[in-house]
């Protein structure tokens, strides 16, 4: 593999809210830049980027899957390493970490639904890692598409400078093309031809001449706002601003993402994908465009500048593991600076461990085709890690840095699981973890009490994919308890312990004494806060650590209910040891018999996942469906009014009360509404409800279980 000139490299994906085509979108930029020779359908199984057969059957995307194609445009070759995401909100991990190494997106909408709650979802997300955006509105050719009425709404719901580069040709059944507002070229697509060109070159069309200046006129303007040497040339004489110029004011507005460019078509009926092509090429950031990833030294501390720079010691992140049935562990990474040849060792920063890098490969959705070597600002998959985890930093070993990491949202749904025969218990085992690799959302637990093991995910959706794959790839016949919530508990008050633990068996002994202070955390903390306040010596500075670390262990089964304990504040306050007799294991034991003892002093609460509900429905259904809400303990935030005259209801709603909502809400309004449900925040449960959930847990603890 030949180096590449960065500057023709575009690292994009595609985010949108469900069913707004994104894939559709994906699998026509494969066939027209030559990558597939026949396109295939979402709605009939065939897409190249929906390989899983889950997302087949459904016709929905639930992996991010990665590809790399290239495209031609103004005489020169574009590398598009391209990331199709999902776009049910159980997925939404897939869009954060495939976001936090991509350098630009094609955020797509629906030009009849147009800004969807999920829309704003992953806008936020792609805002919250400054990744630039091009605005792509599909579906023109569907009954009551309007592109402008949909770029409005993007400036509107999502705060967004959209600028429209480009113009319909019709709409609905009569789209026909689209009119660039930079060149004033029309371009008429034939959706009946399945050349890698499918359009021809038109003259403007009469009636809307007036329209397209208009049009440019707010272009040219939103271009000369980004580009102060342009807005003087244009208010000295409008007419001597050239196309080139136009073309570099917008690239530098929008990789400041002060603008977003807004084109259309209709990716199913095979219009307007060329035009987003060169749209990505012309305005979308290359790894050079970009502001420099920061990473801290390992060694020193030292905050280094991480360039894309190949002579430069490597630097990589790691965004995504998945297994392959014939490969084993696939670690997607995205290469930020030097150069990384397969069969050569990396640095995992995290495990401070040496790696060695077995094979590269540059990824075709489910496919791998082998490379001999990665440089900096590309993505490529390798295998032969035996470590690694999603959003680890690997880097040349006289280069130990370490790249800011990516946070999860935890799991707030669970099910107990268990194999159906005495022989599938191992190979459950080992499914799970390997499941469990692959999704930083999902989680195994075994429950002390019951022995049971629990599954936990974002969504019902979520844990129905996790048995589906248990069946399907693993072999695994599984039985499965209902659905439960994952609750969390919490303290409200503070209060002074002392704990003394002694133990005496004959021969050395076990002594560890602590005063700690314990209390709920500063706003904004999560899990423990710990601050050491002994002076004197009288807990030696090799316990310290001990003592945290028994606190950090207590927090995973809270004194209620045996829930994990969001977030606590430690102050150790003073102590006492012995000369003998103390170890850290003993300082660890009274920390761990402290939390234990004091924490049922702290009111204890139990809280319980709040769940943000967005709902589509028609007018006449509004007050069933706000009744149903009430009864479920929901609050609801807002009402709105849509274009075409539905209605938005916003509300949060305990997630407990949620189970099977989406049969009542079509059995409340005929099949006619919609719902899409994130998770918010935590809140407390209700005194009556919290002491039934404490009572079903059956929960007992005692000093025996530290």
């Amino acid at each position: 593999m030949a180096k590449r000139d960065l500057t023709y490299t575009r690292n994009i994906g595609i985010i949108a809210h469900i069913d707004a085509g994104k894939t559709t979108t994906s699998e026509r930029i494969l066939y027209y830049t030559g990558k597939i020779h026949k396109i295939g359908e979402v709605h009939e199984g065939g897409a190249t980027m929906d390989w899983m057969v889950q997302e087949q059957e459904r016709g929905i995307t639930i992996t991010s899957a990665a590809t790399t194609a290239f495209w031609h445009y103004n005489g020169d070759v574009y590398q598009l390493n391209l990331i199709d995401t999902p776009g049910h909100v159980d997925f939404t991990v897939e869009v954060e970490r495939a976001l936090r190494v991509l350098d630009g997106t094609v955020a797509t909408f629906d030009a009849v639904g147009r800004v969807q709650p999920q829309s704003e979802t992953v806008w936020r997300q792609a805002d919250k890692f400054r990744v630039p955006k091009i605005a792509y509105v599909n579906k023109m050719d569907r009954v009551g598409a309007d592109f402008l009425a949909c770029v409005e709404e993007i400036k509107t719901k999502l705060g967004a400078t959209a600028v429209p580069i480009a113009l319909p040709i019709g709409s609905e059944d009569k789209f026909a093309g689209i009119i660039d507002l930079v060149s004033r070229k029309a371009y008429e697509y034939d959706s009946d031809n399945q050349d890698l060109v499918n359009f021809t070159e038109i003259p403007i069309p009469a009636d809307m001449a007036d329209e397209v200046e208009i049009w440019r006129e707010k272009l040219v303007e939103a271009a000369a706002d980004c580009d102060d040497a342009l807005m003087e040339k244009y208010f000295d004489d409008p007419d001597s601003v050239t196309e080139e110029e136009i073309i570099a004011a917008l690239r530098k507005g929008t990789i400041a993402m002060k603008i977003v460019p807004a084109t259309c078509g209709s990716s199913y009926k095979d219009k307007g994908v060329q035009f987003l092509l060169d749209s990505i090429a012309r305005y979308l950031p290359s790894p050079l465009d970009i502001a420099h990833e920061k990473g801290t030294n390992k060694f020193t501390g030292k905050e280094e500048d991480i360039a894309p720079d190949a002579s430069a010691p490597f630097v990589g992140l790691v965004f995504k593991i998945a297994t392959d049935p014939y490969v084993g562990r696939l670690a997607y990474i995205r290469a930020y600076q030097g150069k990384l040849d397969a069969g050569t060792y990396v640095l995992n920063t995290r495990s401070g461990k040496k790696e060695r890098v077995a094979r590269l490969y540059q990824m075709h959705s489910n496919h791998q085709n082998p490379i001999e070597f990665v440089e900096a600002g590309d993505i490529c998959a390798a295998v032969g890690f035996k470590e690694l985890r999603t959003g680890d930093t690997i880097c040349a070993e006289n280069f130990p840095v370490t790249l800011e990491s990516m946070e999860f949202p935890d799991p707030v749904i669970g099910i107990a699981v268990e194999p159906k025969t005495q022989q599938d218990l191992d190979k459950l085992g080992v499914a799970l973890g390997k499941l469990a690799e692959e999704d930083p959302t999902f989680t195994v637990k075994s429950d002390a009490e019951t022995g049971q093991t629990v599954i936990s995910g974002m969504g019902e959706l979520h844990l129905d994919i996790i048995v589906d794959r248990l069946r399907r790839e693993f072999g695994v016949e599984i039985n499965q308890g209902a659905p439960q919530v994952n609750y969390k508990e919490a303290i409200t008050g503070t209060v002074q312990h002392r704990e003394l633990f002694r133990k005496q068996s004959g021969g050395r002994g076990k002594f560890a004494d602590i005063i700690v202070e314990i209390g709920p955390a500063d706003e904004g903390v999560a899990g423990l806060q710990f601050d050491n306040q002994v002076k004197g010596g009288n807990v030696p500075k090799e316990y310290v650590p001990s003592v945290q670390k028994g606190f950090e262990s207590a927090m995973a089964n809270g004194v209620l209910a045996g829930y994990e304990v969001q977030a606590l504040k430690v102050t150790l306050l003073d102590g006492s040891y012995h000369p003998v007799d103390s170890d850290q294991l003993s300082f660890e034991i009274a920390a761990r018999l402290a939390f234990r003892h004091a924490c049922p002093k702290c009111k204890p609460v139990l809280l319980e996942p709040i769940m943000n509900l967005e709902v589509v429905t028609p007018e006449e259904y509004m007050g069933d469906i706000v009744g149903d809400l009430n009864r479920r303990r929901g609050q609801i935030n807002a009402m709105d009014s849509t274009a075409n005259g539905a209605r938005i209801i916003k509300a949060f709603v305990p997630l407990s009360e949620q189970f099977g909502y989406v049969t009542v809400l079509r059995t409340l309004s005929s099949g006619r509404a919609t719902s899409t449900m994130s998770f918010d925040h935590y809140s407390e449960v209700p005194a009556n409800l919290a002491k039934d959930i404490i009572e079903k847990s059956g929960y007992r603890h005692g000093d025996d279980d530290v």
